[in-house]
């Protein structure tokens, strides 16, 4: 055995530390590090990744087993994007094989070929080029020269020929029969630059580019635009000069239902070398868009929150669009925030990032103040409209129908008599929150949650929200026995049912996560919003996302309290976010636009501010309430939690681990707070608690939380129960 023979391997499963494995038998020379590996673990084989080469290991050399195989030639990753995922790893303190797992597709998280299998591709010999024949009598034939005649570098591959034809095979066989059509080996189409732009970009939006392209090392932006003010123009600008130089834009998005408008304007500016990566993809076709990005061949990759992780082979430039979003921390597994993630990658890649939002997050609104970030202001909408008039409708005061008010209902029908788009939003999915006895007061609960089951009518069920657990709805009360039971409450059905009852004229359409289940409802029920052929939107925060609806002039807001009175430090600033956002859905073309909100304490100061459009006012005010606190972003939190089938476990583990900790001399830099039970304790049939830590900076929590997390992880009574640690948590339940 040669020295150097000790392979240190990222395993995926949950421990934070690498392990040792010998070269595969016959093997003289070690593998790179950043290679897969499959290596035996227990009684299984896992795949692994390669991090380092050593002469001596954690344990003696005879002890140790051998890889079995090295699965790649070449490292997977590139060196700068091995780099972010360790530190990814280090930084939210969790397992270094998880965080590898996080950033491959699924197929490489397996034995899979790192090559994917890449689509059939055909191109336009020079015959086909010149031929001048009539293809009339042949219909696809033709369909299919047009198409290659207007593809980059004249080739098109097979998903894009299905699209002409599901039966494409049969045409271009006799087109390369002809010597018109041939099979080539794949080689992405040169990328042709960017199509100019038919507008012009306004003072603010102008100064924003020019900041961003005269910016060619890492620097970081917050581009704090109103509602509708074209962030996304600044975007595509800022991505043109990026490509033109050569070189890949990555763009984050914080949902799925936000790629297809952002890929369709990108494409239109770049053509169609856009990839696109989320999880609503086929695996393969991740793998393919992945490798693509990999190789160099997509001039922008465009994706949710795991493609912060995406290997580009010339970054020049990251975006993060609606920064402020919470789907961008991930909640369970590699618990990671893709914003801040995406930062500390500008950083190691030496390129510029910009964080967009009309709602940036306190955290960044801090970060500009402190001058980490240098914040840009667009502060007129791109089309000269104005901004909506917002109004209150005290539901103290005002009766209601299924959820919506009477003063609602006629500034619907006065939309509808106008031809003008309305749409209404309430963050309850379903028909009904609660199922309820109207004669004492019993409801409908969860067996294995503390939560109402909620009453989904098209399908006769009650159903955990939770968990998934679902009944049909009780016909006589279990308490009083009583046979008066319905629904109480109204959620995205009801809406739905109830206003097309009251206005059976109105073609309406729900958005929710029951509406857009298969793939391509979403973006069909989009592009008919689009094209005029929805009278009334009503949805969830799907809604409130970034979507462009120039033709809605009204905005209706149910049931608008919900986290007025949360224990969630965070809960107001999320609903000051999600009704600005929702609202500028309203007035976004040439006529005025209107938001009506119901809500039962019209008064309170969330709504003061609402009404004036003013987020900048209300960050101060709410980070100086977290600075009276020390609360983030003044210190940073860590939060441990855990679980267990029995009732006490959990809560007694967190005491018994927060004993531990205050033996620690780092404990004295931090403040441990009291472990509890968790606000929703009940959870898919499993107890859980939780221990918040508070520190005044990052250096203070981590030095506290490594040797203390190395110890649990050996306590034997942490296998009894499940536990894991988040740092800068966003969900306090």
């Amino acid at each position: 055995m040669t020295q150097l023979s000790i392979v240190q391997v990222a395993v995926p499963v949950p421990l934070r530390r690498e392990f040792d494995f010998l070269l595969p038998e016959g093997h003289d020379r070690s593998p790179v590090p950043g290679v897969r590996v499959l290596v035996p673990f227990g009684h299984r084989r896992l795949v692994g990744i390669v991090t380092g080469i050593v002469s001596t290991g954690q344990v003696p050399a005879y002890s140790l087993k051998r890889i079995v195989s090295v699965l790649d030639g070449e490292p997977i990753l590139p060196a700068k994007l091995v780099n972010l995922v360790r530190w990814a790893a280090d930084y939210y303190q969790q397992p270094i094989g998880i965080a590898w797992q996080t950033a491959l597709p699924q197929l490489l998280r397996g034995k899979h070929s790192l090559t994917p299998n890449i689509p059939e591709h055909f191109v336009l010999t020079d015959a086909g080029m010149h031929c001048d024949e009539s293809l009339d009598r042949a219909r696809v034939q033709r369909r299919i020269m047009d198409a290659f005649a207007a593809a980059p570098g004249y080739c098109l591959d097979a998903p894009a020929l299905k699209l002409i034809s599901r039966h494409w095979r049969q045409p271009v066989d006799a087109l390369m029969r002809r010597d018109w059509v041939r099979r080539t080996p794949y080689t992405e189409p040169p990328a042709s630059g960017s199509q100019p732009r038919d507008f012009s970009l306004n003072e603010d939006q102008q100064e924003a580019v020019d900041a961003i392209e005269s910016t060619v090392n890492f620097r970081a932006f917050l581009l704090y635009g109103i509602t509708g003010s074209g962030k996304t123009e600044v975007y595509l600008e800022s991505i043109r000069t990026v490509v033109n130089a050569g070189k890949q834009a990555l763009v984050l998005v914080p949902e799925i239902s936000l790629t297809p408008q952002l890929v369709q304007a990108l494409r239109q500016r770049f053509g169609k070398s856009v990839a696109v990566l989320h999880s609503g993809l086929a695996a393969g076709e991740r793998h393919y868009n992945w490798w693509r990005a990999r190789e160099g061949h997509a001039p922008v990759v465009l994706g949710t929150r795991s493609a912060v992780f995406a290997p580009l082979q010339r970054p020049g430039l990251i975006i993060v669009d609606e920064e402020h979003d919470t789907s961008y921390k991930q909640q369970d597994g590699m618990r990671y925030h893709a914003r801040d993630v995406a930062v500390y990658r500008a950083k190691l890649e030496d390129v510029p990032v910009v964080l967009g939002s009309a709602t940036p997050s306190l955290e960044s609104m801090y970060n500009t103040s402190v001058a980490r970030y240098r914040r840009l202001t667009l502060t007129e909408r791109a089309k000269d409209s104005a901004l909506p008039r917002i109004g209150y409708i005290d539901m103290r005061r005002t009766a209601a129908q299924d959820g919506v008010s009477t003063i609602l209902f006629q500034a619907l029908e006065q939309r509808l008599e106008r031809s003008e788009q309305s749409l209404i939003f309430i963050n309850r999915r379903g028909y009904a929150p609660v199922w309820c006895c109207y004669g004492c007061g019993w409801h409908a609960q969860c067996e294995r949650c503390d939560a109402h089951l909620t009453l989904h009518q098209r399908i006769n069920k009650l159903l955990c929200h939770h968990c998934g657990r679902e009944q049909p709805p009780q016909s006589v009360c279990p308490q009083c026995e009583g046979v008066s039971l319905g629904p109480l409450g109204a959620g995205t059905q009801r809406l739905e049912d109830g206003l097309g009852k009251r206005l059976p004229q109105a073609r309406i359409v729900r958005i929710d996560r029951d509406s857009t289940r298969h793939k391509g409802s979403l973006e069909n029920s989009l592009t008919a919003a689009r094209n005029r052929e929805v009278d009334i939107l009503v949805g969830t925060q799907l809604l409130t996302k970034g979507h462009d609806f120039p033709y809605v002039t009204l905005v209706g807001v149910i049931n608008a309290d919900q986290g007025l009175y949360s224990v969630d430090y965070r809960a107001t600033e999320q609903l000051f976010q999600q009704l600005l956002q929702v609202s500028g859905r309203a007035g976004r073309d040439i006529r005025a636009g209107e938001v009506l909100i119901q809500t039962m304490y019209p008064d309170h100061p969330v709504f003061r501010e609402l009404a004036n459009h003013d987020y900048t006012r209300f960050a101060d005010y709410a980070l100086s309430e977290r600075k009276s606190a020390d609360y983030p972003p003044y210190s940073r939190f860590a939060l441990l939690r855990a679980e267990s089938t029995r009732a006490s476990a959990a809560l007694e583990f967190l005491q018994a681990a927060r004993r531990q900790l205050r033996k620690h001399p780092e404990h004295r830099r931090i403040h441990v707070m009291d472990a509890v039970r968790a606000p929703m304790e009940k959870r898919a049939g499993r107890y859980r608690a939780q221990l918040l830590l508070s520190a005044p900076d990052r250096s203070a929590l981590h030095d506290a939380l490594m040797p203390w997390l190395d110890w649990m992880e050996t306590w034997p009574r942490s296998r009894t129960v499940r536990w894991s640690i988040d740092i800068d948590p966003v969900d306090m339940y």
